[in-house]
């Protein structure tokens, strides 16, 4: 399966990534650092849909992304159409860094979320050194004891956690969690096909107070009308804004829908 692929390699890139800066100096410079996070529940708990608009280069079921602007340009149309950030920082199956990361975090002041296969305590401290407001934990990688040990040690470090689900037992591991923000990938990673129909079905799941991402597979006005009729709190979007030449007008217009 691609699932247990992407892992075994994120595996293999943790540990060149510890050779070059140890878990106890990833862990120091966590500590030391002093950036206030931005609260990414804020930004997708105001009223109306709100939009995560995503960077990556490549994905295992599309390719690489045919770009039609630069990265600059990307992130000054986000920064005035969307409420939040996603970067992928997987090298080898979605062409990420925690360069771009680092990029990005430079030239917006928006919430940011680090998107990575998560499966040690290292990423997290990572993250929080890169700059992220957020991380994304996976519940179909990770068993009980790491879910709620990397969940507590995000926000410990003043981070958010989007924790991400696909099916009935999975969402009720992350209910039980207390999670603040849950994801529902609408993309099977396991086969990498597409149901919207899977938000529709875990929504009736989610706690009042807890919000409500629907990620993968929105392309159209009517999927966005579909979605908000469900009542999802936010969008995750990634392939349609990486290779639309105007994601602002993409945006703005399905915010409004």
């Amino acid at each position: 399966m691609i699932l247990d692929e992407i892992v075994a390699d994120k595996r293999k890139r943790l540990a060149e990534h510890k050779e070059r800066i140890s878990e106890q100096e990833m862990k120091e410079l966590a500590a030391q650092c002093d950036r206030e996070s931005i609260s990414f529940y804020s930004a997708l708990a105001g009223e109306g849909l709100s939009i995560i608009g995503e960077f990556k280069k490549a994905s295992p079921s599309h390719g690489k992304m045919d770009n039609k602007i630069e990265l600059t340009d990307r992130i000054d149309q986000y920064n005035a159409s969307v409420d939040a950030i996603s970067c992928l920082t997987e090298e080898d199956h979605f062409l990420g860094s925690v360069d771009y990361f680092k990029q990005i975090r430079e030239i917006s002041d928006l919430p940011m979320i680090r998107k990575d296969f998560i499966i040690d305590p290292y990423q997290i401290f990572e993250a929080k050194v890169i700059g992220a407001d957020c991380i994304l934990l996976i519940a179909a990688i990770l068993n009980d004891r790491e879910l709620k040990l990397f969940y507590e040690l995000a926000y410990d470090l003043g981070m958010d956690v989007l924790v991400e689900v696909h099916d009935e037992e999975e969402m009720m591991r992350a209910v039980g969690l207390d999670a603040k923000i849950i994801g529902v990938n609408n993309r099977n990673l396991k086969d990498f096909s597409i149901d919207l129909n899977t938000t529709k079905k875990l929504a009736q799941m989610v706690p009042d107070g807890t919000l409500l991402v629907s990620e993968s597979g929105v392309s159209t006005d009517e999927d966005v009308e579909f979605l908000k009729e469900i009542g999802v709190d936010a969008l995750l979007i990634g392939t349609v804004f990486m290779e639309a030449e105007d994601p602002k007008a993409l945006a703005s217009k399905w915010r409004t829908l």
